[in-house]
């Protein structure tokens, strides 16, 4: 009795289960309809990824594009402005305001200060103090809705003032030694904090509101990014200790020296979180939504103990929230995908080259079926295996890099690039844990 009891109810559960899946159309919705689950509000940590090697690179330029100097803001400083020589000119995306960025004669090398125009070449505001020097202009970058100004600066080397007047000659009616009052200028403003090394300025569209929104002497802030939605930066930081040393090494070598930095948010509010302890060259990127942001660190990590002449590199990238009261963070190991699809690329160029089939510009070869292998291959036999040098995150669900051998000299001529190769992150969801009953 106890066996058809048994028996009965499974029957009964699977008849029941059958009447609903197979009922009106109105039911429960097969899962393949399902709408995907938007990947901004998803945890770092709960993301799934795709690795797709050799794909063609990211069809959208993020970078920014060299801008001529703005005519009427060079006419005004040929007229008014002697002392002073304008070294470029940054547009706000909405073309409402034109940041000059100049130097007087008199500054340091690689210092440099600020004044806000107008498209048609009218001085609004200064931005920087006579205390204030700005470095990096290259990384000066307006917010995306055109509101916020972003640069890096820190306190001036003191230089004597020149008289921006020629000295009166004999039969003048001025009085030898006696200065003719310049025309106004516009006032520097004061009261600005500055520091002893590079910290990060904001300012709003018109020039005003200028403040730090890093305070911590002792680091240098060389590189950040807005956020698309203007809210925050991602920027790169290291200590003016590591900076120096290893720009005194890339300087024994003949290298240009690139700086390495800590990954870290930063807030308009000043708020600031570090996203990692380890150190990259490879510039972060935000999400397109503005919810993540990603790091590439791609290392050597020591040799092989019973192969010291063998170099061992790690590559990974890593996702990190970038708001939130409990923000994740996960790695995403890359080293075993990058040696096999490598293998595989490598096969394929030395089938082009035993046919004799490929020209001196001929594009990059289409790798080579993967073939299933026992063991991973030799890196130091690959030649198409290489670091990490950018990443690009073009769309929600669509997280891309670049491998490639670049080494950069002072000498520009002297540069090398090879085997430059785009691969690609396909992101998606972990599918919800089941609720329990």
């Amino acid at each position: 009795m106890a066996k058809y009891s048994a028996t009965f109810r499974s029957g009964l559960v699977l008849a029941l289960a059958a009447a609903l899946l197979g009922g009106c159309g109105g039911g429960v919705a097969p899962a393949a309809n399902k709408q995907p689950i938007a990947i901004g509000g998803v945890p770092a940590v709960r993301l799934n990824y795709k690795y797709e090697a050799d794909v063609p690179g990211p069809s959208t330029d993020t970078k920014n594009v060299a801008q001529d100097r703005n005519a009427a803001v060079q006419t005004d400083f040929d007229a008014s402005r002697p002392q002073e020589l304008l070294d470029r000119t940054i547009e706000s995306p909405d073309k409402q305001h034109v940041l000059a960025v100049y130097h007087r004669v008199i500054d340091a090398p690689s210092e440099y200060r600020l004044d806000m125009y107008t498209p048609d070449g009218k001085a609004l505001k200064k931005l920087t103090s006579d205390m204030m020097a700005v470095h990096f202009p290259e990384s000066i970058k307006w917010s995306p809705d055109s509101n916020t100004l972003a640069f890096v600066a820190m306190l001036r080397v003191p230089q004597t003032e020149l008289s921006t007047t020629p000295p009166a000659s004999v039969g003048d009616e001025t009085e030898i030694g006696v200065a003719t009052p310049a025309a106004p200028a516009m006032p520097a403003p004061t009261g600005i904090l500055v520091f002893r090394t590079e910290q990060v300025y904001i300012a709003a569209a018109d020039g005003s509101g200028v403040k730090p929104v890093t305070q911590n002497e002792g680091l240098i802030y060389f590189y950040y990014v807005w956020s698309p939605d203007s809210a925050m930066l991602a920027a790169l930081a290291t200590t003016m200790r590591e900076w120096k040393y290893f720009e005194a090494l890339a300087a024994g070598k003949g290298e240009m020296f690139v700086p390495q930095g800590r990954p870290r948010v930063i807030e308009k509010n000043g708020r600031e979180r570090r996203l990692d302890d380890n150190q990259t060259s490879i510039l972060p990127v935000w999400a397109p939504d503005s919810s993540k942001v990603a790091v590439a660190f791609s290392v050597e990590v020591g040799t092989d103990p019973q192969h010291p002449e063998k170099r061992r590199r790690d590559s990974q990238i890593r996702i990190y929230d970038a708001a939130g009261t409990n923000p994740t963070q996960a790695a995403v190991p890359l080293r075993n995908q990058l040696l096999i699809s490598s293998a595989a690329y490598d096969r394929g160029l030395h089938q082009l080259e035993s046919s004799n089939s490929l020209p001196d510009n001929a594009a990059s070869p289409t790798p080579a079926q993967p073939v299933e292998l026992s063991t991973l291959p030799d890196e130091s036999e690959l030649v198409s295996y290489n670091p990490i040098v950018e990443i690009d995150w073009t769309s929600d669900d669509l997280l891309y890099f670049k491998t490639a051998f670049m080494m950069r000299f002072v000498r520009e001529s002297d540069n090398v690039t090879s085997f430059a190769r785009w691969h690609r992150l396909v992101l998606s969801a972990q599918a919800p844990a089941p609720t329990p009953k």
